[in-house]
């Protein structure tokens, strides 16, 4: 069997957020190997979410970030009790969700997919219906062809599994994760793993400056024939 050394513990506690314990043990079942070790402490997270989901969380706290004066987020994250609800841990994980929220491109919509309108969703497809029968073309580049009839309902709802994961926050990649990997869904896992109660993100709200105004657009050139008497 691989030595287990304290570096291996530290590094797999800073790469997965487990605690110090569950490391040890997950580098002992994996035969110290690193990326199965995560792997198992991610699934140990899931089956722990996943015993925890149906208990009531109606504690918590609602936060707020404002970002460089541009983009602002308010975030309502619950918790079971109110202990767990003031550790740094659970400070943290809004912390990073909220800046998350601020930062992410694109921003998020929905908490989870369950929210989506039906509505809104079906205008979706019909949007990429019409553009897989008639894809439109830049001036200047190849004529597109059209996607074949038999295989554009494959093909649009494929494009709409990627859009919902676009605008929701829990199946969106975290932003800080350097590895590019890892969703915010389980970052909350990982939480609930850690701290033992269940966690939810139960809503938020992302105010960016001047988000839904029209914009003034100046004409340089006209403006500076008007300056000149042109």
């Amino acid at each position: 069997m691989a030595e287990i050394t304290a570096t291996m513990i530290k590094d797999l506690r800073e790469r997965t957020g487990a605690g110090m314990a569950d490391c040890k043990k997950a580098l002992s079942e994996c035969d110290a190997d690193m990326e199965k070790s995560a792997e198992f402490l991610r699934k140990k997270g899931l089956a722990a979410a996943a015993k925890k989901s149906g208990r009531i969380a109606t504690e918590g706290t609602v936060t707020s970030y404002l970002h460089g004066g541009r983009v602002g987020v308010l975030l309502e994250v619950n918790c079971e009790t109110d202990f767990v609800a003031k550790t740094e841990d659970f400070q943290r994980f809004i912390k990073d969700v909220s800046m998350h929220i601020a930062g992410a491109s694109p921003a998020p919509i929905y908490v989870t997919d369950a929210e989506v309108d039906p509505a809104v969703v079906e205008k979706e497809r019909e949007i990429r219906f019409e553009a897989a029968r008639n894809p439109k073309v830049n001036p200047g580049d190849k004529p597109k062809q059209p996607v074949p009839e038999n295989m554009i309902p494959k093909v649009v709802e494929g494009q709409i599994a990627k859009w919902k994961k676009d605008v929701c926050l829990v199946d969106q990649i975290w932003v800080r994760d350097p590895e590019g990997k890892k969703t915010i869904a389980s970052l909350l896992n990982e939480m609930v793993a850690k701290l033992g109660e269940n966690i939810k993100i139960r809503r938020f709200v992302r105010w960016e400056l001047g988000e839904g105004l029209e914009k003034k657009k100046d004409d340089f050139a006209a403006e500076v024939a008007k300056q000149a008497g042109l």
